[in-house]
């Protein structure tokens, strides 16, 4: 019997189950990039419900149960104390989502020596020290692509309420007024503005495409150019870096992962380099920006707004900065959290356990360390310094 530790973020706070908006939601067997969907067998839940809290347990607990396993679900992660600490000593297997991550430092993987398998339901393992995980043997997996278009969807979103000022301009409808010249005295088109993504993997890509008939002139960097024609087919600029892109662009996407030599990438240095009045979009890592020059860039009008879904730590504390600096756009990490992405997310999380419990292989775009090294998406996205 194994133990299998889950980290969710916690129920609502109105109460669970909650009243959905909608019966149900739409069927996506394939992603754009011709990977199909997850496709276990005896699926847990009906695809549409909160599965992605503590009570929603990612539909797991009749299938790990119903082969003798132990399931421990809890959104009680931090401290010396907490749950999960108190659980890692005997855990198998550690599930954990960007949006409330269960960090797995060096330090608390040697607290585990039974632990065999991180498993990251949704996309992004930057929260278990890889390097850490490989030293130890330990399988990390995510559900890669299960979540790309949710998150993509979400940038655009985040696009348009920062450049057009909805926000605030929605804060004066709700209290009562018509204050039409302040709400539009930030307000501009993205049409005909110059829009950049530091890196066009599927969701960098995918944001491209959908800004497309916005009338903007796209521009990317990545470390691996995209074809020809798909350069074409999209009229991008390439640029060899991100300090050429940033210099370019009124609009800034930041899509790169998070790993030692990145982090605090946007900083002083960079922000100087923005024309003034640059939107900054970060649906990838909070700790990819530094967290005070942000601020500072903002309040020196570098830049003109910031949405960004990520923060670190993840919860944020109440008094982060960025919950309360002008022209922001922030949300806590629900980009990729969506009811029909954790469909599919909970759906992968369901395939990997399966894969693992009956012996056959996981899907190679799942795999980010086996066998004490990158492998898979791994091997594409992560660098083990």
């Amino acid at each position: 019997m194994a133990k299998i530790v889950c980290v969710l973020y916690p129920d609502p706070q109105t109460g669970y189950p909650p009243s959905y908006a909608r019966d149900s939601i739409p069927s996506i067997t394939r992603y754009a990039n011709g990977q199909t969907a997850p496709a276990p067998h005896d699926l847990g839940f009906k695809p549409g419900e909160l599965v992605g809290c503590v009570s929603g347990e990612l539909g797991l607990r009749a299938y790990l149960e119903g082969l003798g396993h132990e399931l421990i679900v809890t959104s009680d992660k931090d401290g010396p104390g907490s749950e999960l600490e108190r659980h890692l000593p005997d855990a198998e297997i550690v599930i954990s989502q960007p949006f409330w991550p269960a960090y797995l430092t060096p330090e608390r993987i040697a607290k585990a020596p039974k632990l065999k398998l991180a498993l990251t339901a949704g996309i992004g393992s930057d929260h278990v020290d890889l390097e850490a995980a490989a030293k130890a043997g330990i399988t990390v997996a995510e559900v890669t692509g299960s979540n790309s278009i949710s998150v993509a969807e979400h940038v655009v979103m985040m696009v348009l309420s920062l450049v057009r000022n909805y926000l605030p301009s929605h804060e004066i409808a709700v209290k009562g007024g018509w204050n039409i010249a302040d709400a539009i005295s930030r307000s501009y088109d993205v049409e005909g503005m110059d829009f950049g993504t530091i890196a066009a993997g599927r969701i960098g890509l995918a944001v491209l495409r959908r800004l497309k008939p916005f009338g903007l002139k796209l521009h990317y960097t990545d470390p691996h150019r995209l074809p020809a024609e798909v350069e074409k087919e999209l009229e991008l600029t390439y640029h060899p870096d991100p300090v050429s892109l940033v210099r370019a662009a009124d609009i800034i996407n930041l899509q790169m992962p998070l790993y030692p030599s990145t982090e605090n990438f946007f900083n002083d240095a960079l922000f100087a380099e923005m024309r003034r009045g640059t939107y900054l979009v970060n649906t990838a890592r909070g700790k990819l920006v530094d967290r005070d020059a942000l601020v500072r860039a903002v309040k020196a009008g570098i830049i003109a707004g910031y949405a960004g879904d990520v923060w670190f730590p993840q919860p944020a504390p109440p008094d982060h900065p960025w919950r309360t600096m002008p022209y922001n756009g922030m949300t806590p990490h629900i980009s990729g959290t969506s009811l029909s992405a954790q469909a599919r997310y909970a759906a992968g999380t369901l395939e990997v356990l399966q894969n693992w419990f009956e012996g056959t292989p996981i899907r190679d775009e799942y795999l980010i360390v086996d066998g004490g090294r990158l492998a898979g998406t791994g091997a594409k996205s992560y660098k083990l310094d």
